[in-house]
C-alpha cells in the first residue's frame, strides 16, 4: 500500500460567530491522511466531526491553519477553484443519499462527471456505467430513487462518488439512514474499495462501523483525542 501523504492539515482552527458569541468547532487540528487508507472520525455529536469533512470536502474553509491536499494549498483558493478540485478530487457520500428524484440512477451517478471539461459524453457514459457494476447496480441504471431501496440508494450514491475516480471518498454517515442488514452490506462495499485501493475517510459517532476502518482518530470538543490503528490495517495492507 502506498504511504504517500494525500492529506495534510497543520494547526487547523474553525470558529463560528453568532450574536457576538464564538464557537471554536475545531481547535489546533493536525492531521495527516495517507494515500490508500481507510480512515473513521468518530465522536459524539457536536463534537466537530461533520465541520472537519466538510473543510476536507472543500465545503468549509479553516479559519486558521494549513490544508495541503496532494501537494497543493487548498486554503486560500476562490470558490470557484475550490468547486473544481473537489469536483476531481473528492468523492462524497452522505447519509441521506442526496439522489436527484426526477434523474434515472444513470444521470445522478453521471451528474458530477458532466461538469468536467475534458470529458466525452462516451467516457462519463463508460465510466457510469463501471461505477454501477462495481456496486451491483447497473441493472437499476434506468430507475428512478423513489423507485429504490434505501440500501440501493445508497450503493448509487457510491457510485456517484467513485465514477469520477477521485483522490479520496469523504463518507458522512454512510450507514446512518441503513437498517442493519443494509448498513452491513454498504460498509463491506466500502471496504471492498479500499481492497482495491481507494482512499476512504467515513464520519461516523457508530462504534462497530468505526471499526471497520483501518485508523481511528477520535474527536471531542473540536480536538482529536486519539488516533488509533485498528487490527484492520495488517489484514487490508
Amino acid at each position: 500500500m502506498s504511504k504517500q501523504t494525500l492529506i495534510r492539515l497543520n494547526n487547523l482552527k474553525k470558529i463560528f460567530y453568532t450574536d457576538e458569541v464564538e464557537t471554536h468547532a475545531l481547535s489546533d487540528i493536525q492531521l495527516s491522511i495517507n494515500s490508500g487508507e481507510f480512515l473513521s472520525i468518530s465522536g459524539p455529536s457536536g463534537c466537530g466531526k461533520s465541520t472537519l469533512l466538510s473543510i476536507l470536502g472543500l465545503l468549509d474553509t479553516p479559519s486558521e491553519g494549513e490544508y495541503v491536499l496532494n501537494g497543493h494549498s487548498v486554503v486560500d483558493l476562490t470558490s470557484a477553484q475550490r468547486a473544481a478540485i473537489r469536483n476531481k478530487e473528492v468523492g462524497f457520500i452522505f447519509q441521506s443519499f442526496n439522489l436527484i428524484s426526477d434523474l434515472t440512477v444513470e444521470e445522478n451517478v453521471a451528474l458530477p462527471l458532466t461538469y468536467r471539461d475534458n470529458l466525452k459524453k462516451a467516457d462519463i457514459k463508460s465510466q457510469v456505467k463501471s461505477a454501477l457494476e462495481k456496486v451491483d447496480m447497473a441493472h437499476r441504471s434506468n430507475h428512478f430513487p423513489s423507485q429504490l431501496s434505501g440500501g440501493q440508494q445508497q450503493r448509487v450514491a457510491v457510485a456517484r462518488a467513485i465514477a469520477g475516480n477521485p483522490s479520496i471518498i469523504l463518507a458522512d454517515e454512510p450507514t446512518g439512514n441503513l437498517d442493519t442488514k443494509n448498513a452491513e452490506a454498504v460498509m463491506q462495499l466500502l471496504e471492498k474499495l479500499h481492497s482495491e485501493g481507494a482512499t476512504i475517510c467515513m464520519v461516523t459517532h457508530d462504534p462497530r462501523s468505526a471499526e471497520r476502518a483501518e485508523r481511528i482518530v477520535e474527536i471531542l470538543d473540536g480536538k482529536i483525542i486519539a488516533d488509533s490503528i485498528t487490527h484492520k490495517s495488517t489484514a487490508v495492507a
